[in-house]
């Protein structure tokens, strides 16, 4: 082990120091093809030759005890580096027909795997791609169990149903009937508040605006919002509706509220991002509107005594 340590990547010598007993001889030759295909992949930035390395990693894997646990994770380092490199190839289109090459089966899948697929499709705009899979994953009893089930679940919702409107399905998937029970009753509500607001939206907008032709989907890439760009639009209408509806002096907490909101946004959510702009866009019509609702009587009360 110590002869292959000094050029390893940091992933790598995390494997390595989780491992034991120490490595044999064939683990070891597929660690170094792991540690070469990572050199491919972060430092020459060369993806077809990340690919290959990775397959060759996962035919050597082949012949080795599928049980054993250090077998898995090199075969999931292997398939994490696959799908980076498909996806810098723009061979996207391939992803899922591939990790199932590795795994013969959906329900096979690691969680951390099944993830970075449901994110990939999303941000091309082909969330379709990825909703038979990953409900027959998430109905699959084993996974319940699985560290990352919450997450892939998570990811399900906002990133495939929430985006395709399948709003039976996504209450569903809240009240737990698919698979177990996947979030938390605070995220229930939270999960639900966005299900609902995605009607809204499909009920204001008329259809013909909702589909949009293939080339627009692959020069926008769609990204569904995030968990935490909805309890930031829900704080500030909650707010703002404080705002209107508070009696007497105003309170400092509210200043401290809203300097944490601006803070989440500005600093916690990269502005340069196409998919800020309309969030960055609705965030200033809010705050027009809380600064006219506070200080509008001030200023005119100021104005009139001025006049007199």
């Amino acid at each position: 082990m110590s002869s292959c340590s000094s050029s390893q990547t940091p992933a790598t010598r995390s494997f390595v120091s989780a491992c034991s007993p120490a490595l044999s001889s064939a683990l070891s030759q597929t660690l170094s093809m792991l540690d070469s295909a990572a050199e491919h992949m972060m430092v020459h930035k060369d993806f077809q030759a990340t690919l290959d390395a990775c397959e060759k990693g996962l035919q050597s894997l082949a012949s080795m005890d599928p049980e054993d646990n250090r077998c898995v994770e090199l075969k999931a380092g292997f398939c994490i580096l696959g799908i980076q490199a498909l996806a810098e190839l723009n061979r996207w289109h391939g992803v899922l027909s591939w990790v199932l090459q590795q795994y013969e089966q959906v329900e096979n899948m690691p969680a951390k795997i099944m993830q970075m697929c449901i994110l990939l499709y999303s941000k091309v705009g082909e969330p379709t791609v990825m909703q038979e899979a990953a409900r027959v994953w998430l109905h699959c009893s084993s996974n319940c169990s699985a560290a990352g089930f919450r997450t892939v679940a998570e990811l399900y919702l906002l990133h495939v149903l929430v985006p395709l409107g399948h709003a039976e399905e996504a209450r569903e998937l809240i009240a737990g009937e698919v698979g177990g029970a996947a979030f938390t009753e605070d995220q229930r509500q939270m999960a639900l508040d966005v299900v609902e607001e995605k009607e809204r939206q499909n009920e204001e907008t008329p259809p013909d605006s909702r589909i949009r032709p293939d080339s627009e989907i692959t020069a926008h890439p769609v990204s569904a919002p995030g968990f935490v760009i909805h309890k930031v639009e829900a704080a500030l209408r909650f707010l703002y509706r404080k705002v209107l509806t508070g009696s007497g002096s105003f309170p400092l907490h509210r200043v401290f509220l809203a300097a944490l909101l601006l803070y989440m946004i500005f600093f916690r959510m990269d502005p340069a991002l196409p998919s800020s702009f309309l969030w960055i866009s609705k965030l200033l019509q809010l705050l027009r509107q809380m600064w006219r609702a506070m200080f509008a009587p001030y200023y005119q009360a100021l104005t009139d005594s001025k006049g007199l």
